[in-house]
Formats: structure tokens, sequence, C-alpha cells
């Protein structure tokens, strides 16, 4: 396991103003009183925590109110002095942008083009951009590619350099925006198939990490898909891996998208549509099809079948 540290948020003694934000604490979404402040803290980390830590994200969700009521040009600025801290006594570590969610389209408009605008001032001081890809409530897999889409159109209006996009939190249910977006349990199939999906399209759209939030040993009331041990969604984590992991993988973009996987001198192929259903010819070589949830079938190449939201696999076995 690699570590990705969160620097933010402002603690009460230190907070400009003690009156934005109230979580964690009193001032937590405030611009910290000085910058010498900043600069020290990030020195503490980075010097006594360097060879325990991959990587360092600025803050967390700072569209939102929140956690961040400065402005995104102050955000910048903070980026950019741990950037230089963190390059002297961390040099190999990573160093991710303050993260922002998309589903809250006017918060993402306000802060993330200014954000990206104040980091395009300052040379781009980050080796990796974040974001928070939950879809609303009522959303699917299939909103979370739209907002890869968002993001990459705001990346690219910002002439910003080709540097790894991470989704350091992504889950399904989290209740909102609004009254119309009631938190939803998500559990059994869909629950495999979407965490399945989610990590199929971070490869197939070249997400480079995908941050599942959250591994808990007990239910976590906040969100839709629950990762405990026994879980669908941890089994559908967990066969997913056992299919990705180890292997060089290559995706395409269909109605019914496709992974193929190379793996020990194997080749292997996952299919699954982001909505509705369609037809797939069943590779030369595969004899067995399994799904997210770990059922398996026997299967014939050459053979068509339909494929919808659960991702199944193709192979010799």
């Amino acid at each position: 396991a690699k570590t990705l540290y969160v620097l933010g948020s402002t603690p009460t003694w230190a907070a400009k103003n003690k009156k934005q934000g109230t979580y964690p604490n009193k001032g937590a979404a405030s611009m910290p009183s000085s910058m010498k402040l900043w600069k020290n803290w990030v020195t503490a980390v980075t010097k006594r925590y360097a060879a325990s830590i991959d990587a360092y994200q600025i803050w967390n969700e700072a569209n939102l109110k929140t956690f961040w009521m400065g402005t995104p040009d102050q955000m910048a600025d903070l980026t950019n002095e741990a950037y230089k801290i963190i390059r002297k006594n961390d040099p190999t570590a990573q160093i991710v942008s303050a993260s922002s969610t998309v589903r809250l389209t006017s918060a993402y408009n306000k802060f993330f083009p200014a954000y990206l605008k104040g980091l395009k001032k300052r040379k781009w001081p980050v080796t990796a951009y974040s974001v928070h890809l939950y879809p609303n409530s009522l959303g699917t897999p299939a909103d979370r590619v739209s907002y890869i889409a968002t993001v990459r159109k705001s990346l690219a209006a910002a002439g910003a350099p080709a540097k790894p996009l991470w989704d350091t939190e992504v889950n399904y249910g989290l209740a909102g925006p609004g009254a119309s977006n009631p938190k939803v349990n998500i559990d059994g199939d869909q629950a495999a198939a979407w965490v399945s999906q989610t990590y199929l399209d971070s490869a197939r759209l070249g997400i480079d990490r995908t941050y599942w939030y959250s591994f808990t040993p007990s239910p976590y009331a906040l969100l839709g898909i629950q990762m405990i041990p026994g879980s669908a969604g941890s089994l559908g984590y967990a066969t997913t891996y056992g299919w990705m992991v180890g292997g060089s993988v290559t995706c395409a973009t269909a109605p019914v998208n496709t992974c193929t996987i190379v793996k020990n001198g194997a080749t292997s192929t996952v299919a699954w549509a982001s909505t509705g259903s369609g037809s797939f010819i069943v590779p030369a070589g595969a004899t067995n099809s399994v799904t997210a949830m770990n059922v398996s079938t026997p299967v014939t190449a050459g053979q068509t079948v339909t494929i919808g939201s659960m991702p199944t696999w193709f192979g010799a076995s």
C-alpha cells in the first residue's frame, strides 16, 4: 500500500478567519493567517514522514465552502509553496493538486478553472491533478464517465500540461445535491458491477489512480456501496483486481466497451456496457466467462452473447 496524504485543513488557532468553516473545526476552511505557518507545517510533515508518504494532496474538495472559503488563487499559492518544500525534502514524491468535486456544477465551474489558471501562473507546481468523481446520488458509472470528459475539457481549456489525472475519492449513492437526490444503498449485483466498471473505466479513460471512498471495518452510512469484507462491492473489487493487476491492459470504447489483458502470457478480454446492453462475440481461445460477482459460465469462441452493465471476463481457464 502507498500513502496519499492530504495536507489541509486549517486548525482553528492558525485560521485567518475563524468563522470560515466548521468541519472538522472552526476556521478549517480559512486561509492560514500567514504563509509562514503553512510552510512550517509542510516542512514538518515532509521532514518527519517522507519515508512513509508516496504522494501529497494539497487540500480536500477545495471547490466546496465546507472545506475552503479562500480564493482559487490563494489555493494555487498554497500549492506552489508546498511544491517547493516537498521537492526539497521528499524529491521522489507525487505532488497532487487540491481536489475538486465535479457533480456540483456551479461550485466546480467557480473554482476549478480559476485554480488551474493560478497553477498556470505559477508554472504548474503539481505532478498530478486530482478530482472527486462522485455522481449525484441517483447517478451511475456512466455519469462518472461524463465527469471525466468535463475535467479533460477544463484541463485542455487551461492549457494544462499532460500529467496524470487521479480520482482520489469515488463512490455512488452519496446524498445530494438537493432533496431530489436522497442517499441510496447499493448492494448485490449492482454494487459489484459498478465497482468493477469504475476501475475498468479508469483504465479505459486514462485515470491513473482511483481511490475508493472508503474501505471501512463496518458500514459507513454516508456512502452507497460498502467495501466491508464479504460485501458484493468488495467481491467486485477483488474479482476485477484479479483480472487486471499484473497484466498489460488495452481498452476500447464502444456500445460494449472492452479491455484486453495480457497476463502471464495469456490473453483475456473484459466486456461491459456503460448503458443498456449489446452483442459481444466471444474471443478466440476463450472457454469460460466470469462476472464481477465471480460467477463462471462455459463459453465457446465465436459465440454471440449479450453484455449489459455487469463486467464479464472471457478467457481460457
